[in-house]
């Protein structure tokens, strides 16, 4: 049994917590909710967890931190944990958090209807619950899309014509580590590695944020970048003029590079059935509360994306290969260092 005083006897309240209104903070004074979730997500839990909370009854509390931070911590915890749920944004962090016997295999009817196979662990131990894709943003005004290669889109990006006219993300982001690891799956390292080179090579012009990324590509600072689709509807819905248009990547190809945010019940927890239906509630009748504030498609194909991202059209993505983003992601940063990518 998971003993759930441990948060209040051992100050592991240094991390960043919000709590719904009429909850707890959790091992202070009050009972505590009836699920705590450990969130590396920080977008709008608030509206998507009350929500759930007035449906079900069950109560909610979570802390936020970074993935490796709320992973170590589960692990320091071990049974003491008072976590219910491991909530994540990136397919290789939940890979490894099942890799490390951190979150339990569940059996779900419901979830396996409404995640497709390849964004679910095939045990069970953890499941997609929000899509973002990783493509090509322009500025319509220096760009032609037909200058950029529909089968090889991320590949194109070496091609000398694009040389001075890059923005990219720097090599610690999770995104950056993720989208090379995904190209060497796809092609192995010494392409990868052709491929990361050439950008260097191009000039690439390194960015701490999408965000800021997006205003250089409106300024016309650089022509072309990579980015997370939803930075560009929350630039839209604040400037629809914005200077920036969206490419989806590699349609003649591969895909379009996908990641997902996603959670699994951990393992030993106290309340697992709730966890659970938590888990599926977000993937159903909760999936537009959970994804649409933040712009991000669905993963279950019932149900339509938000009106601002459903203007970017229908896109074929890129099979998501968990394994691949969390057991290669070592080799991704040693790749970026190699080409010299900062």
């Amino acid at each position: 049994m998971r003993r759930r005083s441990l948060l209040a006897t051992t100050g592991l309240l240094t991390a960043a917590t919000t709590v719904l209104t009429g909850c707890g903070v959790l091992g202070v004074g009050e009972e505590p909710a009836d699920l705590q979730i450990y969130s590396a997500r920080h977008y709008d839990l608030e509206g998507a967890f009350g929500q759930f909370t007035e449906e079900t009854g069950t109560t909610v509390e979570f802390i936020t931190g970074d993935d490796a931070e709320l992973l170590e911590r589960l692990r320091a915890e071990g049974e003491d944990s008072p976590a219910d749920v491991f909530m994540t944004v990136d397919a290789g962090n939940l890979w490894n958090a099942a890799r490390q016997d951190e979150l339990a295999a569940v059996e779900s009817a419901a979830l396996e209807e409404a995640v497709p196979e390849d964004l679910r662990d095939p045990q069970g131990r953890w499941y997609g619950l929000a899509m973002r894709a990783r493509t090509i943003t322009y500025n319509p005004d220096n760009v032609d899309p037909a200058e950029f290669d529909a089968q090889e889109t991320y590949a194109g990006l070496a091609d000398p014509k694009w040389k001075g006219r890059l923005c990219m993300r720097d090599a610690t982001s999770a995104y950056t580590q993720s989208l090379v690891a995904s190209l060497i799956d796809l092609h192995g390292r010494e392409e990868a590695l052709r491929i990361v080179e050439g950008w260097v090579d191009n000039d690439v012009e390194i960015m701490s944020n999408d965000m800021q990324l997006l205003d250089a590509i409106d300024a016309g600072t650089c022509d072309v970048g990579i980015n997370n689709h939803y930075y560009l509807a929350r630039k839209l819905e604040e400037n629809p003029d914005l200077k920036v248009d969206l490419f989806w990547a590699s349609q003649d190809g591969a895909g379009t590079h996908v990641n997902i945010s996603g959670a699994g019940v951990v393992e030993g927890s106290d309340n697992a059935e709730q966890a659970q239906q938590l888990i599926e509630w977000l993937a159903t009748d909760g999936q537009n509360a959970f994804v649409d504030a933040n712009h991000e498609f669905p993963v279950n194909p019932a149900v339509e994306p938000e009106p601002v991202i459903a203007e970017f059209g229908e896109f074929k993505r890129m099979p998501l290969n968990a394994e691949a983003y969390g057991d290669l992601n070592a080799e991704a940063v040693d790749l970026l260092a190699e080409a010299g990518y900062r």
